[in-house]
């Protein structure tokens, strides 16, 4: 999630298997790699899965909150939840027939928040959304590669999918006082209203972390990012010399 690294999926669902466990995987958004025919050899071995968990949120272009959960085997997952006190004994006619989604989590009642996927996809189609992904994967390596380009900039680790994680590095800085100057980048970045990456910390240390998401992102919007990452970053490093 840090990062968008993918585990071996394949060896974890043959240790599963011959463990006898169960196998969850929990996509949060890489699962929806699987839309875009070029992506879905990334996550192979999710197919093998006993449950599965992924938001619509997080990669399909919807306004928070919208998480999904598949599970292989439907009575299972209704043995899991099902608890039927007197108010609420089910019945095969009435309002007491039909599907209890009580039975199938935590909640009592939730709201019907499956219609915004349903109309999502029914409105833009798998193929559409999968291309997107795709778009934004390409997006993500371009970025990369724009930072690796430059040397005063940091690739803090490999780019799999949409997340690229960067720093600054100034001459003659390292450590907290690096980690310093790049957090004071990032508000200023961000204040500035060209960009909004968030941040994470990758082997302690502080780091840009761009996760790309949105449908309208353009190319040029990450040379921009880049062009003002090193123009504030040089003046940083120029008020501390």
């Amino acid at each position: 999630m840090n990062t968008g690294a993918i585990d071996d999926l394949p060896a974890l669902a043959d240790l599963a298997v011959a463990e006898r466990l169960w196998f969850h995987v929990d996509g949060a958004f890489g699962a929806l790699t699987c839309l875009s025919p070029e992506l879905r050899s990334l996550v192979a071995g999710i197919e093998r899965a006993d449950s599965l968990t992924f938001d619509f949120h997080k990669w399909l272009y919807l306004p928070y909150e919208i998480g999904v959960v598949l599970v292989r085997e439907p009575e299972q997952h209704r043995q899991a939840f099902s608890l039927t006190p007197e108010y609420l004994v089910h019945g095969e006619r009435g309002l007491a027939a039909g599907l209890w989604f009580s039975d199938y989590r935590v909640q009592l009642s939730r709201g019907f928040r499956a219609l915004k996927a349903w109309m999502h996809l029914k409105e833009h189609g798998v193929a559409k959304l999968g291309r997107l992904i795709a778009q934004n994967v390409a997006q993500a390596r371009h970025l990369a590669a724009l930072v690796e380009h430059e040397s005063e900039l940091e690739l803090m680790a490999p780019v799999a999918l949409n997340i690229v994680c960067f720093r600054y590095r100034a001459p003659g800085l390292d450590g907290p006082e690096l980690d310093a100057l790049n957090q004071e980048l990032l508000i200023r970045l961000q204040e500035g209203g060209v960009a909004a990456p968030s941040s994470t910390r990758l082997r302690g240390r502080y780091s840009l972390r761009a996760a790309i998401t949105n449908h309208r992102s353009r190319r040029e919007d990450f040379d921009a990012m880049v062009a003002e990452v090193l123009r504030i970053g040089r003046e940083l490093a120029g008020a501390r010399g």
